[in-house]
């Protein structure tokens, strides 16, 4: 997947991950002061995951709803 491809895909998940949160405010409530959003897909692992990293990041899983996932 090029860049411009990747861009195009979060910028299309972010609007539907918004578009969800207005119809289901109580989603909003899971997202953590100051954390990081990023969406992963069900199939592959997130870049915190490959990199090890210890972010304050709120994950959602996308399948054909956003899905909060604890950690």
């Amino acid at each position: 997947m090029t860049k411009k491809e990747l861009a195009e895909r979060n910028i299309g998940m972010t609007f539907d991950f918004i578009r969800q949160v207005v119809e289901s405010p109580e989603l909003a409530k899971t997202i953590r002061d100051g954390a990081e959003i990023d969406f992963i897909d069900k199939d592959m692992p997130t870049k915190h995951e490959m990199m090890g990293k210890k972010k304050k990041v709120s994950l959602y899983k996308v399948e054909h709803v956003f899905e909060a996932v604890k950690g």
